[in-house]
């Protein structure tokens, strides 16, 4: 399989597997409009407005949510390579990719965005971390090993 079929299907994998612990996430928690997750992605970009614009906001949260997806598979599809020269346990990559993601997009990509402060909790903290090492950093270095022989050639 080449390397960019390789990355979309892994995109839509973990993009799905994340949106879908968020929403039973959210209901756990809860929320009772599964759109106010996709709105709440969407306001890092729009604000407040994404809360009450409506379906079109819920609309741009997915998009948004699977772009977001793109380039943590991308950047892992890209770098890995470069970065590691031997085989490594792809479970252990996984959990250190999946909590390198948690603390990007939490100390840095979301302070930075336009969406609302939350009070989390660290167990709020702990369950994001997993849901990210178990549904987004393992499945991509699965993926990422899925496409041998040559998962070390550069120029799929």
């Amino acid at each position: 399989m080449n390397k960019t079929k390789i990355i979309l299907i892994s995109t839509l994998l973990v993009g799905t597997l994340d949106g879908l612990a968020a929403v039973i996430q959210f209901l756990i928690n809860g929320g009772t409009s599964v759109s106010k997750v996709f709105q709440f992605i969407a306001s890092g970009v729009f604000g407040k407005v994404a809360f009450s614009a409506g379906n079109e906001m819920t609309f741009y949260g997915i998009v948004f949510h699977y772009l977001i997806a793109l380039t943590w598979v991308a950047l892992f599809f890209m770098l890995y390579p470069k970065i590691i020269k031997k085989p490594q346990n792809k479970y252990i990559v996984g959990v250190v990719y999946g909590l390198l993601i948690w603390v990007v997009m939490n100390k840095l990509v979301l302070p930075l965005s336009n969406t609302p402060n939350l009070a989390k909790t660290v167990t709020q903290d702990i369950i994001a971390a997993m849901i990210l090492i178990v549904f987004v950093g393992i499945p991509i270095t699965i993926m990422y090993h899925s496409k041998k022989p040559n998962h070390t050639k550069t120029t799929d």
